[in-house]
């Protein structure tokens, strides 16, 4: 065999595991939080970057294989930017048998109007587009808005209002417009944006750069990427613990008194949420001496001597 016959083989190899492991994540993250059912029909929000390309493509071979049934249909909508190809995404989606709709709005000329140079522009975009996709989503039937943002998109999320929001909040991997009338999905929620560009590369997506977005080099969105991929380089498996926290969540020993009512605590009864491990007697040792496990012993702080 020779050494290209070979690498051929091991191109063909890991690209057939990722995109087994593209469905498997997707179909889980659909599978966990109920996002589609039986009838349901999707939007799928097309962009014309790697994440919603993605999408679109597993959603695609999920629906021939699913136990359920529902209907997909692509919605791109052209915001008006200078030198943006309306051709590119209605010949990938005619030449792949996609019904879709393209929108046309003017919400570049809005944004760029509206924002001063040099702020970031997402905040306004993001509810222009949302406003007008929920029109769509009416005017088309669609029962699902299907959205392209990933796992490093949702701890993204999480951080920025961590850090400049005061807030642990991120974004819900399904949610329910204001109004109660529309149901948004993230089916990428479990999937790393590396994938996603691996992927993208492999099946050659003509991807459209965004000149809104992609831009800003101020975006503390970008910083917060930056610091993720610095945690994963240089601490493995840190990243992976932050997005597994997000479904972890302990509202005991938090501070929200919203989440739980401290107030009403008291002793005598047996606490709710997880134990406090640094007052409760080591399981362990109760397993193997129950009768010497008596009263926990708290943790006292250590006294500093003074110098």
């Amino acid at each position: 065999m020779t050494a290209g016959l070979r690498d051929a083989r091991r191109a063909d190899y890991e690209r057939n595991k990722l995109h087994k492991r593209l469905l498997r994540l997707t179909g889980q993250a659909i599978g966990d939080y109920r996002m589609i059912g039986e009838g349901d029909r999707v939007m799928v929000c097309l962009s014309g970057g790697k994440d919603s390309y993605a999408l679109l493509d597993l959603l695609l071979t999920l629906r021939e294989r699913a136990p359920v049934d529902f209907e997909i249909i692509a919605v791109n909508l052209d915001q008006k930017q200078p030198g943006f190809p309306a051709d590119v995404l209605p010949r990938y989606l005619d030449g792949i048998g996609v019904p879709y709709r393209i929108e046309t709005q003017d919400t570049y000329s809005i944004v760029t109007r509206v924002i001063e140079p040099g702020r970031t522009m997402c905040s306004l975009c993001s509810r222009l587009r949302r406003g007008i996709l929920y029109r769509l989503a009416d005017e088309l039937g669609a029962t699902r808005i299907a959205l392209g943002h990933h796992r490093d998109d949702i701890l993204e999320t999480f951080l920025l209002n961590l850090f400049h929001g005061g807030k642990l909040k991120s974004m819900p991997p399904k949610l329910v417009s204001d109004d109660g009338r529309h149901m948004v999905v993230r089916p990428l929620a479990y999937v790393e944006e590396r994938d996603l560009e691996a992927y993208a590369q492999w099946r050659q997506f003509p991807i459209i750069p965004c000149n809104l977005c992609g831009s800003q080099p101020n975006l503390q969105r970008q910083e917060m990427k930056k610091m993720l991929r610095d945690w994963e380089r240089r601490h493995p498996g840190r990243v992976d613990n932050a997005f597994a926290a997000l479904s972890r969540v302990v509202p005991t020993h938090l501070m929200d008194r919203g989440l739980f009512d401290f107030g009403a605590l008291e002793t005598g009864e047996t606490p709710p949420g997880e134990p406090e491990l640094g007052f409760d007697p080591d399981p362990a040792l109760r397993a193997v001496a129950p009768d010497t496990v008596t009263t926990p012993i708290p943790i006292r702080p250590i006294r500093r001597e003074q110098p």
